[in-house]
């Protein structure tokens, strides 16, 4: 995004009083104890003592540690995308399933990590690629990797997917970009998360990846180090550490979850009941509250955000347009649940899929006031 287009779009978001999306990070006085640490230890980087806490910390949250895993901090959700792929070991061109209904880095990190895409259909129910789907494609195509996406920050069931790679054969890496605090490892099944300062326990900029293998987290880190053993490179690799800094952050915003997750439960309670009945709107399923929220509307998705607009109220598109429509994936290899290059799931939602204002900072009437404007987008359709 150019200057002019920033300026221009920071216009348009004064001009809505319900936002979309408004971050929750920690605030400075919160950071003051832990950035004095950093200045008493003058260490800035390089798997320093609060990148190891905090470490500690995800490997507990995500299941790894008690699995005799870990969790690695990472500078990206990509980053922990592109290395965990990489670490896997597949051979160079190795074909990876991933759903057309994602966010843009899913494709890239696989393109980085040399291997091919290969995009599938998502549940009607709850948006993600699910096991089913998966064990269908792979019986009629060469797959060596799944890489299922938790859309939006909806957890993923890891026993199924445990299960998949025992009768398949094939390997499965989880991007959980939303959701950690919500999305465990499993035995078999590692996963990706990002710690963008839009996610529900984002740090600004960062990303985690975790496994219950301890030996496959190691060479990650590894990886985000160059590839150094000592002082000699025992495999490629990047730049890609976490400093003391982005670790300082996630430390607090740990210590913030269980009021986060318990306000984010309550305001996801009030959506439900709002939404509940309402005509011509379907909720993806979900087990907790999103990190964000996406509904599908008969009136289609365009129409909605117009009345939306028009009520002062901001909504977004996400993962849209599909990966198969961006110009740079033009040439992706589709497969469809029968065997063409359709996505019926992926298609209807391209046309009637809408993300909401979702945020702790949201009240009850803005609620309601968003619930007014589906009614209204539903009685226009009419």
């Amino acid at each position: 995004m150019s200057r002019s287009e920033l300026f221009h779009h920071q216009q348009r978001l004064q001009s809505f009083r319900v936002r979309c999306l408004i971050p929750d990070l920690p605030e400075s006085e919160a950071l003051l104890p832990l950035l004095r640490q950093i200045d008493a230890n003058a260490w800035y980087s390089n798997f320093g003592p609060l990148v190891n806490r905090y470490e500690e910390q995800l490997g507990i949250l995500t299941g790894a540690q008690t699995l005799g895993g870990e969790a690695v901090t990472l500078s990206s959700g990509t980053a922990a995308l592109v290395l965990g792929l990489r670490a896997l070991d597949l051979p160079a061109g190795s074909r990876v399933l991933l759903p057309a209904f994602t966010f843009a880095a899913t494709l890239l990190a696989v393109r980085e990590a040399g291997l091919v895409p290969v995009l599938g259909d998502v549940d009607a129910e709850d948006w993600t690629l699910s096991p089913d789907l998966a064990r269908v494609l792979c019986s009629r195509h060469d797959i060596q990797l799944v890489l299922p996406v938790a859309s939006l920050g909806a957890a993923l069931p890891v026993e199924r997917w445990d299960d998949f790679i025992a009768s398949t054969g094939v390997r499965v890496l989880i991007d959980a970009a939303a959701g950690l605090g919500v999305q465990r490892v499993g035995r078999n099944t590692p996963v990706a998360y990002s710690l963008h300062a839009t996610k529900p326990l984002g740090i600004g900029e960062g990303g985690v990846f975790a496994t219950a293998d301890a030996t496959l987290a190691e060479r990650v880190r590894r990886s985000s180090n160059f590839g150094f053993v000592g002082g000699e490179i025992a495999q490629p690799g990047l730049n890609a550490k976490m400093s003391e800094y982005a670790a300082a952050v996630g430390l607090v915003q740990l210590d913030r979850w269980p009021k986060l997750q318990t306000r984010r439960q309550e305001l996801w309670q009030t959506y439900r009941e709002a939404l509940a009945e309402l005509p011509g709107v379907q909720v993806q399923k979900l087990a907790h509250a999103p990190a964000m929220l996406l509904v599908r509307h008969a009136a289609g998705a365009t129409a909605v955000q117009g009345v939306c607009a028009a009520a002062g109220i901001e909504t977004r598109r996400w993962y849209l347009p599909p990966l198969h429509r961006h110009p740079a994936f033009s040439t992706v290899e589709v497969r469809g649940p029968e065997g063409d290059g359709r996505l019926p799931v992926t298609e209807a939602l391209e046309t009637e899929a809408l993300g909401l204002p979702f945020h702790t900072r949201l009240r009850p009437e803005d609620i309601e006031a968003i619930a007014a404007a589906l009614r209204t987008a539903d009685a226009n359709r009419v």
